[in-house]
């Protein structure tokens, strides 16, 4: 049996194109007919060029002679010096033609689609001689006189009942190879017509079910069809096999590997088609026919698009209840040759959307004005119309009675924070369509595919604010991890933007690891909060971590809006949750409506997990009745320095030059770092303090504060050595050690300088660790006890980095 092969505009672009489809149409001596598309960008050049003459301008030459020069150096590349003379006379001839055909209408300035059709027939009838030419033993037929139609000039109906006749009369007696342009056909009268744009995989479906041939390869510039755009959706495969339903749904909704209706002589026929690459010819392409793969197991697959679509909804109490009024707007609709993409009804019978494509968005406003004038204007019919939308369709056989998938497909939006405008289902359950906002489309599809295929990764992209001590941590940790989180984890963690209290950056690819800070200084811009926010809203990326790794109060200001935009915020920064407590509620509100997680477990303890621990037990129905902990690593430290051989100022001094102290230790002595843990982890135990609820117990007195100048401030110091330095001698010959401590009970919370013995708990913290001991009422004899590393920058970034693992495993 015959088989059909159909290479597109892009397969027979160039010279060296064409080369290929030779070696793949030789590659066995089997039966085939060759369908050819115009070679790519002639069929826009030829409707140019038409539209030019009709209208009296003379540019129409230049494209003539811009196509004249292509065809003519195609065929001086690809035929043999002594055979080219036949070829470029035969070109010629058809050139000729056309010249003057575009003459006579730039004469009489007339357009009509009749003219049309027959100078775009030019682009194929070119092609498919010069591929004849090329191809060993092939020769060349007319389509024009196997594929008869009607007249509807542009977009031909094709009469399957006289074509069959004429391809069996004409294709019968064919034996070998025969090339036939696509695209092309002829109505009663012998006038070219053609059969709308894409029509050549039309074409060879309609000569397959013509002639009853084995299958038909559609030869074109992908692995087959993708499980998504592959511009848009980098993870995006090929699909091994498809229906012939899931394949015209996919068409149907954007994909544009074949022209839609290219499935409808197929199915009935039952002839398979195999889509195939011409530039990877090895590859095995997808499989189309009239079964479902139900072997496979996968629910949903395929997800396409429609970029740009507008969407109209006729809405009211004029329309409850009341016939015919679907009759009168779609039969309005019709009648001015408008096309509805998707439907989509309330119960209420108070509105109907659908969606068509923007072109047509006046004309449908003056066919619906029309027929439901009388309502328009008493005003209980109204018409709106939102630009700038998308549609997205999920498609697969194996949805039918599927629980879940709408579930899915909508929590994967929703977390995203991709707002779903309208949304369309049949009850063949083949189809799920959803129209979402056009500068979403990206993030959906990316979404969507993740949650219904097994990709190879999940990406994460993180914009980190603070590239200083903590920030680089973090960052190098990130480095070393990344291969392994990929390799073991299938998780891909790229860094989109960074900024530090100068400048900021963002690289959507993303941003090396290495050396972030002197790429920062090197290419950032001049550091703009708002600006920032504005610019991380409008790369609207899927799976976003903001990661605060600053001090800044200004930072931690924009968190609100970080988590309107949907991405989530992991935060070293005490000062949000610390500060007012509504101000700390409506952070963590906004996280729940929003989707997204907003995690500070680094505020208290660095990487120990306090705030998670604390948090289990309240969800579980627990509660704590008290808390001590020794949280400041710095104050721990200099309490467990000072000695008969280390004064209290030396001590601090110590603790200043190792980084655990802030530059002026005054912050850390205060008590204020202390004030601010203690005041968050009372507010999960859940006690709604401010920090004037919290009682304070210097240890220092008033003038150490007050005194100007850090000089100042060592100088006070050092009168206290002495007194301090009996203090302690006292307190060691007691078996007692200093410890700073928060502590909560019953709901009222205080900080201060306490004496414990060797049966405590905090007496044998060493170090900069920090220590929780929680009373509960199951924990009520014995505390939980929570222990280590409470300070530094590595834990710090360690905490941090397990927050975002978190995030990123959800």
């Amino acid at each position: 049996m015959a088989k059909i092969l159909k290479f597109g505009g892009s397969s027979v672009a160039t010279p060296e194109n064409i080369k290929k489809v030779k070696a793949i149409v030789e590659q066995s001596a089997d039966n085939k007919f060759v369908v050819v598309s115009a070679l790519g960008g002639v069929t826009d050049q030829l409707v140019k060029a038409g539209s030019l003459a009709a209208a009296g301008n003379e540019a129409f030459k230049k494209e003539l002679e811009e196509i004249e020069q292509r065809h003519l150096n195609a065929a001086k590349a690809l035929v043999k010096p002594q055979q080219q003379g036949h070829v470029l006379s035969g070109l010629k001839v058809l050139l000729n033609e056309l010249e003057d055909y575009l003459q006579s209408m730039s004469r009489l300035q007339e357009h009509t689609p009749k003219l049309q059709d027959y100078v775009l027939s030019f682009g194929e009838r070119m092609s498919a001689f010069l591929v004849s030419e090329v191809i060993d033993d092939a020769v060349l037929l007319d389509t024009r006189n196997i594929i008869k139609t009607d007249s509807a000039f542009g977009k031909a109906q094709v009469d399957f009942e006289k074509t069959k006749i004429c391809a069996g009369a004409i294709l019968s007696n064919i034996k070998g190879r025969a090339v036939l342009p696509g695209f092309i056909a002829s109505d009663g009268n012998g006038a070219t017509t053609t059969l709308g744009r894409g029509g050549s995989d039309y074409t060879a479906a309609i000569l397959a079910a013509a002639i009853g041939a084995s299958e038909v390869e559609i030869w074109t510039d992908v692995d087959g069809f993708m499980t998504a755009d592959p511009r848009k959706v980098d993870k995006a495969y090929p699909i091994k096999r498809l229906s012939y339903l899931e394949v015209f749904e996919l068409s149907n909704f954007g994909a544009k590997v074949i022209y839609p209706p290219t499935v409808h002589p197929l199915l009935p026929a039952n002839i398979s088609m195999r889509i195939k690459n011409t530039f990877n010819p090895s590859a095995e392409g997808t499989l189309v026919n009239a079964c479902a793969d139900r072997a496979s197991g996968q629910s949903v697959k395929g997800i396409s698009s429609i970029d740009d679509i507008a969407l109209l909804t006729l809405h009211g109490v004029g329309m409850a209840g009341i016939l015919g009024i679907s009759k009168r707007l779609f039969g309005a609709l019709a009648e001015a040759k408008v096309n509805v993409a998707l439907i989509s009804q309330a119960s209420s019978e108070q509105s109907i959307t659908f969606a068509i494509v923007p072109e047509d968005v006046a004309q449908a406003r003056q066919a619906i004005e029309r027929a439901f004038e009388i309502e328009i204007t008493h005003q209980t019919i109204g018409l709106k119309i939102e630009h700038d939308m998308s549609v997205i369709a999920i498609v697969g056989e194996n949805m039918k009675r599927m629980p879940g998938i709408s579930g899915k497909l909508f929590h994967a939006l929703g977390k995203n924070g991709v707002n779903v405008v309208a949304i369309a289902q049949g009850s063949s359950e083949l189809n799920i369509s959803t129209v979402v906002r056009k500068p979403d489309l990206r993030k959906a599809l990316n979404v969507i595919h993740e949650a219904f295929f097994l990709v190879e990764y999940k990406e994460i992209f993180l914009y980190i604010a603070g590239i200083g001590t903590v920030g680089s941590h973090l960052m190098e940790q990130i480095r070393q991890q990344r291969d392994d989180l990929m390799k073991r984890h299938g998780l891909k963690i790229n860094l989109v933007g960074a900024l530090n209290s100068r400048k900021m950056l963002f690289n959507e690819q993303g941003i090396g690891l290495d050396g972030v800070k002197e790429t920062l200084e090197r290419d950032g811009a001049p550091l703009d909060l708002q600006g920032f926010l504005h610019h991380l809203a409008s790369l609207n990326l899927r799976n976003s971590i903001f990661v605060d790794c600053t001090a800044a109060t200004e930072v931690a200001d924009i968190y609100e809006n970080v988590l309107q935009a949907f991405v989530s915020v992991v935060t070293a920064n005490k000062i949000a949750c610390s500060g007012p407590y509504e101000s700390y509620r409506k952070l963590q509100g906004l996280s729940r409506t929003r989707g997204v997680k907003f995690l500070y477990e680094t505020n208290v303890g660095a990487g120990l997990p306090l705030i998670k621990t604390i948090n289990e037990l309240v969800l579980s129905g627990d509660k704590i009745t008290r808390l001590e902990a020794v949280l400041s690593g710095t104050l721990n430290f200099i309490f467990n320095t000072i000695s008969q051989e280390i004064p209290l100022s030396r001590a601090i001094e110590m603790a200043k030059e190792k980084g655990y102290a802030e530059p002026d230790p005054r912050v850390d002595l205060s008590g204020t770092d202390v004030l601010r843990k203690i005041l968050i982890l009372s507010r999960e135990c859940g006690y709604p303090l401010e920090k004037a609820d919290i009682e304070i117990i210097p240890f220092l007195p008033p003038a150490c504060f007050d005194t100007p100048g850090i000089d100042g401030f060592f100088d006070e110091l050092r009168k206290l050595d002495a007194a301090f330095e009996a203090q302690r001698k006292a307190l060691y010959a007691a078996g007692k050690r200093w410890r700073f401590v928060a502590s909560l009970h019953n709901g009222k919370a205080a900080i201060g300088l306490q004496e414990v013995d060797s049966a405590h708990p905090f007496f044998h913290l060493q170090g900069t660790d920090n220590i929780i001991t929680l009373y509960t009422e199951r924990y009520n004899a014995q505390p939980m006890v929570i222990a280590g590393a409470g300070a530094g920058a590595a834990v710090t970034a360690a905490g941090l980095f397990g927050d975002i693992i978190r995030i990123a495993n959800i």
